[in-house]
C-alpha cells in the first residue's frame, strides 16, 4: 500500500510559495484568502460566491460522473485508515473487512499510530491558516495564539477517536456523501459490480469478500456501503488469471455497459455547463482585480462645517487596501470637480504587501455650488501616475441643529 498523490499534495501544498506568499492559506488576521501566490480580500463576496458556487457544481459533477470513486482514490478519511491499516497489518495485527485482531501490546501500538497521525493532520490543516515558516517557530516557543491549539487538538482529537474506534463505521453508517450519492447516480455513473452476465463463471472463492475494507459481499449488487476502491476486482481477477480467464467484477459507467459515452446526457451537460460558467467567471474576474482597493465613507463623527470665506469642509475617510504580496506606494489625487481641495497625507502612501489602512481627509469648496450634493472622484495614483483605483463622494452643504422652539 502507498499514499496517494492527493495526500502527498495536501501535506506539500501549505511549503509551496509563489513570490514569498503560500500557494493556497486563509489568512485570518489579513482577512484574505491567498492563491497561487495572489491575495483576494474575504470582504470581496462578489468574487467569492462564484467561487463557492463553482465549487459546489464541481462536486455534483464528479460525483454525477464517477460515484463513490472519490470515497475509495481520493477521500481522506479512507487514505487514513487505509495508511493506519498498512502500518497495524507491519505491526502483525490481523485486518479484516474493517475489523482488527490484535493483542493487548498490539492494541497500545495501535493507539500510539492513531494519536501521531492524528496530530500529522491536525498540525497539517494549521498550515492552511498560517504558514509553516511561522507556524513551527511559534509551536516550539509556544506562542501560537489560542485558536490555532483548538483547532490543532479539535482535529487531533476527532482523527483520533476516528481512527481508534470507527474507520470503515464512518463510511458505511456516518458519511452523508454516500447517501448524497445514491440520489444521484444515473444510467451513466461509473459503478463497481458484480457482473451478472457473467455469474454462472463465479467458482464461490470469497476473495472479493476478504479484500473488501467494510467487509461487504459485491456478489449481491449495488450497496451503498461499497466505496468503489477496487479491492474486490483486483481479487477477483487474481483469482480467475490463475484459471485464464477474466475477472467478473468490474468498473462501468452505468448498469447497461454502454461505456463513456453514457456520460452524454442532459442533466451532466446542464451541470458541465454551470460549472464552467462559474469557473470562467471566477478566472475572468480574478484577473481583473485591483492591486490596490479604495473606498470612501463619510465620517460619522464630523459633520460638514464651515470653513471660513463662504467654503464647506466636508470629512470623509479612505480605506486603502493592498491585495499583493509586494510592497506599493500610492498617493490620492482629486480628479474631479474642479475647485475642490483635497486636504489630507501630501506626501505618497506606502502600503506594506496585504495592508489595509485607514485615511481620514477633509474635501473643501465654496459653499455655493452645494445648492444640490456635489459628486467627486478621488481616485488612488501608483508611484508611475497610474490611475490603481478611485471612488466617488457626494459633498454636502452645512446641516444647521434644528431650534429649540420654546412653549
Amino acid at each position: 500500500m502507498c499514499i496517494r498523490d492527493s495526500t502527498l499534495a495536501v501535506l506539500g501544498i501549505p511549503f509551496v510559495t509563489i513570490q514569498g506568499h503560500s500557494l493556497l492559506r486563509l489568512d485570518f488576521p489579513a482577512l484574505t484568502l491567498w492563491i497561487g501566490g495572489r491575495g483576494l480580500p474575504i470582504q470581496q463576496l462578489s468574487l467569492l460566491l462564484p467561487f463557492g458556487l463553482a465549487l459546489v457544481f464541481f462536486f455534483l459533477l464528479v460525483t454525477l460522473a464517477f460515484g463513490r470513486a472519490w470515497c475509495g482514490w481520493g477521500c481522506p478519511q479512507t487514505t487514513l485508515v487505509d495508511l493506519f491499516e498498512w502500518l497495524a497489518r507491519h505491526g502483525g495485527v490481523k485486518v479484516q473487512g474493517g475489523a482488527l485482531t490484535a493483542t493487548r501490546g498490539q492494541q497500545l501500538l495501535l493507539h500510539l499510530i492513531a494519536l501521531t497521525l492524528a496530530l500529522l493532520v491536525g498540525t497539517n490543516l494549521c498550515w492552511y491558516f498560517i504558514s509553516p515558516s511561522t507556524f513551527f517557530p511559534q509551536f516550539l516557543a509556544g506562542t501560537l495564539h489560542w485558536t490555532a491549539w483548538a483547532l490543532l487538538g479539535g482535529t487531533a482529537a476527532a482523527v483520533y477517536l476516528d481512527l481508534a474506534f470507527m474507520r470503515r463505521l464512518v463510511c458505511k453508517e456516518f458519511c452523508p456523501y454516500g447517501r448524497f450519492q445514491t440520489v444521484l447516480v444515473d444510467q451513466g455513473t461509473l459503478t463497481l459490480r458484480f457482473h451478472p452476465v457473467e455469474a454462472p463463471r463465479c467458482i464461490r472463492c470469497g476473495a472479493c469478500v476478504r479484500a473488501c475494507p467494510t467487509g461487504i459481499d459485491i456478489r449481491d449488487g449495488y450497496q451503498v456501503e461499497c466505496i468503489n476502491c477496487g479491492r474486490c476486482l483486483d481479487a477477483c481477477r487474481q483469482v480467475m488469471a490463475r484459471r485464464r480467464q477474466g475477472g467478473i467484477i468490474r468498473y462501468t459507467f452505468g448498469l447497461e455497459g454502454r461505456g463513456p459515452k453514457a456520460l452524454l446526457n442532459l442533466r451532466m451537460a446542464l451541470i458541465t455547463g454551470l460549472c464552467v460558467a462559474l469557473t470562467v467567471t471566477v478566472a475572468v474576474s480574478a484577473g481583473q482585480q485591483h492591486s490596490v482597493t479604495l473606498s470612501l465613507a463619510r465620517n460619522p463623527q464630523l459633520l460638514p462645517r464651515e470653513g471660513g470665506s463662504g467654503q464647506v469642509i466636508n470629512f470623509f475617510s479612505a480605506y486603502l487596501a493592498n491585495q499583493t504580496g509586494t510592497p506599493g506606494q500610492v498617493r490620492l489625487h482629486l480628479s474631479s470637480p474642479t475647485g475642490v481641495d483635497l486636504r489630507g497625507p501630501g506626501e505618497p502612501v506606502i502600503l506594506a504587501p496585504g495592508e489595509k489602512r485607514r485615511i481620514d481627509i477633509a474635501l473643501v469648496v465654496a459653499a455655493d455650488r452645494l445648492a444640490m450634493p456635489l459628486p467627486v472622484t478621488l481616485q488612488l495614483l501608483g508611484a508611475d501616475g497610474r490611475i490603481q483605483a478611485q471612488a466617488e463622494a457626494y459633498l454636502s452643504g452645512v446641516i444647521n441643529p434644528p431650534r429649540e422652539v420654546k412653549p
